[in-house]
């Protein structure tokens, strides 16, 4: 048997899919989005039941309401991991069993994104699950065990998220919640909100971009919505470009982020109507979000 070595050109031909989490605080517009991508295309999975900002969106959803329902569409989503054991989640044999559910795989063949609105609401389901499995419970005396439930709640999240990253053909785009805090010496920060910390600190390695959509102020206080994407940003929000395309403030137009990273032309609609972007524009570091 020869080394199963991919050739440059091999690789360099393969379908390039971005995987990315949107994070912005509550009104920002993060979930409305999905507009600028293409509707026939995207697959909305909705944990948040929240989708009052795209009520006339064309778009197909799913709608996950526990943990396990939400893994079962992981695996069935991505297909399954050949380093699974049998009893395993996203096994064969999980994928298997949801398959008879669900029907066939190659339904899913007409998507080329998944967004999933939200990491925030799906962590708190997780860790729902997480309070009711033995390992939330103390072996001596039977009593809840709370580090216990937040350490499977860890595994659980960054396990079924690692499983979806490697689906290669599919965007996946990850809508958070930014919540901003004081530390102990009165500076303001920003963090994703999500249950349990290991998920907070190892999402941003398991993805390829994490952009904050905020609202920013130009130099003669006109507020206007931007993406930022730079890790050495001056308000400190949560970013990471790993493509090395993307400028440290970009449109906030969603589908043509996608394909400034991928090094191609924007397929997407044209973003809603919006304050006027200006990249040349210096923002303020006060940053309020008006709530919608």
């Amino acid at each position: 048997m020869a080394l199963p070595i991919i050739s440059a050109d091999q690789r360099l031909s393969e379908k390039r899919c971005a995987k990315v989490a949107l994070v912005g605080v509550p009104g920002a517009g993060k979930t409305s989005q999905i507009r600028t991508l293409d509707a026939e295309r995207t697959l909305l999975v909705d944990t948040e039941a929240g989708d009052l900002s795209i009520l006339d969106w064309a778009g197909d959803t799913l709608r996950p309401r526990t943990w396990p329902e939400f893994k079962d569409l992981v695996v069935f989503l991505a297909g399954p991991s050949p380093s699974a054991s049998p009893e395993q989640a996203f096994s064969q044999a999980h994928f298997d069993h949801v398959c008879q559910k669900y029907g066939d795989p190659a339904q899913l063949a007409k998507y080329d994104t998944y967004f999933v609105d939200s990491l925030t609401v799906l962590s708190r389901m997780c860790l729902a699950w997480c309070k009711t499995q033995p390992a939330a419970f103390s072996e001596k005396t039977g009593k809840p065990d709370t580090r216990g439930a937040y350490g499977l709640l860890g595994t659980e999240m960054i396990g079924a998220l690692t499983h979806l990253q490697h689906v290669r053909d599919k965007h996946v785009i990850y809508v958070c919640i930014l919540e901003e805090k004081l530390d102990d010496f009165n500076r303001r920060i920003y963090q994703l909100q999500l249950e349990g910390a290991k998920t907070s600190a190892e999402l941003p390695g398991v993805l390829d971009e994490v952009i904050t959509l905020a609202i920013l102020k130009a130099d003669d206080g006109t507020p206007y919505r931007a993406f930022v994407t730079g890790a050495d940003n001056t308000w400190g929000f949560p970013s990471k470009d790993r493509s090395g395309r993307l400028d440290p403030i970009e449109e906030p137009h969603l589908g043509k982020l996608i394909a400034k990273c991928l090094g191609r032309d924007a397929i997407a609609r044209p973003a809603a109507p919006a304050p006027a972007f200006s990249s040349a524009s210096t923002p303020s570091p006060d940053f309020h979000a008006s709530q919608e």
